[in-house]
């Protein structure tokens, strides 16, 4: 069974949400968008001065990179892949999640 068997809404869905991960993680690279990142976005500003936002930015946005290009990868080889994928696909997002909320904790502290 191939990944395009489980598909049963439209294609333009895949890509939209493609771009939407794809342009947040390159304002998040590009060291703005910390109104993004939940939890950061509603801290106070004595908690706020505690991390570096140049760096939760960059961290944040290289974990958002990795899901887009999950996303770009099963959107392109939808035909090919296994459905067998989605299980790793969502082992690696989770892994991700897990190791941007490490990062994010420990390097981006000042």
């Amino acid at each position: 069974m191939k990944l395009a068997d489980l598909a049963t809404g439209p294609d333009w869905i895949i890509w939209t949400v493609f771009v939407v991960f794809a342009v947040l993680s390159i304002i998040l690279l590009s060291g703005h968008g910390s109104w993004f990142i939940s939890g950061y976005n509603m801290a106070s500003k004595e908690e706020k001065e505690k991390y570096d936002e140049k760096k939760l930015c960059r961290t944040t946005g290289i974990g958002m990179s990795i899901i887009a290009i999950l996303i770009l990868i099963m959107g392109l080889f939808e035909n090919f892949l296994s459905a067998f994928f989605i299980y790793i696909a969502v082992g690696i997002i989770m892994v991700d999640v897990v190791v941007i909320i490490i990062l994010g904790n420990t390097l981006c502290r000042k």
